[in-house]
């Protein structure tokens, strides 16, 4: 079932569509390559298709929620909740996962406005003593450029059993980082990109020490609460999602096997690398502020876009993604990967229009790469390459980023 509401509109049905106010235009000057106005208009039955396709290559359900300078639009196909028969909502909270790692990032952005923290200083500066090396400093971490080993790697390298074994496990700061020093490091700080959870593990050091307070406050006081992102929360270590949620679905490594319902968990590997739930709605206003100016100064947002090339198709700043899409629009967020749940995050420069997109389920690449279309549908609109689009076909993830996944 399609339906389609004017207004407030409500979600009807496993498949839903809703359109509420109209763009406004963009003011003069402003880059025409990038604003919203310039923009062509979403496809909404591309975004459907692409929903449809990931719930046919497994994930129980997927849903997305595009907000346009005024305008907005929620697909959703497939279920929230299996066993309930509950169909997934554009509304519905989740982990996710990585996207975390932007929140991060702009809690320690904002104190290098205030001048409690310089992004080339040492990191052991301000945690004597906690790293090897020197020479590693804030930046490296926030870029993936600190050669420090991904611990993930080692815990789901098998992907149910790695799970179950830290599912209702609860960390310490310290515990995740020496996880990651029994390891040799991946390279010399500041050499070469290497995506590491174990960076923005110390990030969340960083932002209690220099804070004197836990992450959950910082993430609160600085960006939950000024933007009323009435959804968002840093639950950590409980175990269970507030409010409205879908569930989330890991997909076992063996072929065939059923799914896993991997919805409650501490998410103490993740914490400030992955541990935020939060819905399309507060994902996307949390991408328009900062794009849009309201959470950084225009030097810290700059800091933040200074981006390295990983591919393609797609570069790293500082907890930031740019990812190159087929028409030539560059758009600005993060992945993320937390069992059970893909999402994409992203707004275009200017912050006017975003897109939040998920599907409750992982370890499944064909489905990680279906739903970057979503991308495609609300940036690229009927300019969409195709043959461009699917250039790059990603085969790892946010966690455990150098196991090959199927």
């Amino acid at each position: 079932m399609i339906s389609a509401t004017v207004g407030r509109g409500a979600v009807l049905g496993a498949v839903a569509l809703s359109l509420l106010g109209v763009p406004a235009q963009a003011a003069p000057g402003q880059a025409r390559a990038e604003s919203a106005a310039a923009l062509p208009a979403p496809d909404t039955a591309a975004l459907r298709e692409v929903l449809r396709s990931a719930v046919a290559q497994g994930a129980p359900g997927a849903m997305a929620r595009i907000d346009d300078n005024g305008a907005m639009y929620t697909a959703a196909r497939g279920f929230a909740d299996r066993g309930a028969q509950r169909a997934i909502h554009a509304t519905d909270r989740f982990r996710i996962g990585s996207v975390t790692k932007t929140f991060s990032a702009v809690v320690l952005l904002q104190l290098m406005d205030e001048r409690k923290l310089s992004l080339d200083a040492s990191v052991n500066r301000y945690l004597p003593g906690l790293l090897p090396d020197d020479r590693i400093t804030v930046r490296h971490l926030l870029s993936h450029r600190s050669g420090l080993y991904d611990y993930t790697n080692d815990l789901f390298a098998k992907t149910v059993s790695g799970f179950e074994a830290v599912r209702d496990k609860v960390y310490t700061y310290r515990q995740l980082v020496d996880l990651s020093l029994k390891k040799p490091r991946t390279d010399p700080p500041g050499t070469a990109y290497s995506y590491s959870n174990t960076n923005f593990v110390v990030a969340g050091m960083l932002i209690e020490k220099l804070t004197g307070r836990s992450v959950r406050s910082a993430y609160e006081n600085r960006i939950f609460k000024p933007l009323k992102l009435n959804d968002t929360a840093y639950v950590h270590p409980d175990v269970k999602i507030p409010g409205r949620y879908a569930r989330g679905y890991l997909t076992p490594d063996r072929a065939g096997a059923p799914l896993v319902d991997s919805t409650e968990q501490t998410a103490s590997w993740a914490q400030s690398a992955g541990a935020i739930i939060s819905s399309p709605r507060d994902l996307n206003t949390f991408l328009s502020a900062l794009a849009g100016g309201r959470l950084l100064s225009s030097a810290a947002l700059s800091e933040m876009k200074r981006f390295t090339k990983v591919n393609s198709t797609t570069a790293y700043g500082l907890g930031l993604r740019r990812r190159d899409l087929s028409c030539g629009v560059s758009v600005y967020g993060h992945t993320g990967v937390v069992q059970g749940y893909y999402t994409y995050a992203f707004t275009n420069k200017d912050g006017r229009r975003s897109v939040t997109a998920l599907a409750n389920t992982s370890n499944n690449t064909t489905v990680l790469n279906t739903m970057a279309g979503t991308l495609e549908s609300a940036f690229c609109g009927k300019r969409s390459n195709p043959k461009r689009a699917k250039a790059v076909f990603e085969r790892t993830e946010d966690v455990a980023p150098t196991v090959v996944r199927h």
